[in-house]
């Protein structure tokens, strides 16, 4: 079974960690992001998100989460994925992601989601 605590590495280099989870399946951590849409350097931004208590066949976990990103930009991202362990038994997150940017008017709306 995979297990969402931890330090977990993109293959951008972007890290995150998840420090708590409860037993509701409720999480917490920080995002520490190597892309920016301002191409600065890295930020770490507050996550919260929810990891489903019924485990499908194999045990692998669904989960969502959004992050804040706190301090440089004005936009959240909501993620999705699940938690796998391959045959070597290295646990790996496959997730998709929905960046939402504000903008100044819905005349605008149509460029605020990556």
């Amino acid at each position: 079974q995979c297990q969402l605590n931890g330090l977990w590495r993109n293959d951008q280099d972007s890290l995150m960690e998840i420090s708590v989870l409860r037993d509701n399946g409720d999480f917490q951590g920080q995002y520490l992001t190597r892309v920016t849409l301002s191409g600065g350097c890295a930020y770490v931004s507050p996550l919260r998100g929810a990891q489903q208590q019924q485990l499908g066949e194999g045990g692998w976990p669904t989960f969502a989460f959004t992050v804040r990103w706190d301090k440089f930009s004005n936009a959240t991202t909501a993620f999705v994925g699940q938690c796998f362990v391959d045959a070597g038994g290295k646990e790996m997150l496959s997730t998709m992601w929905l960046l939402r940017e504000a903008v100044g008017s819905l005349e605008e709306d149509w460029k605020a989601t990556r």
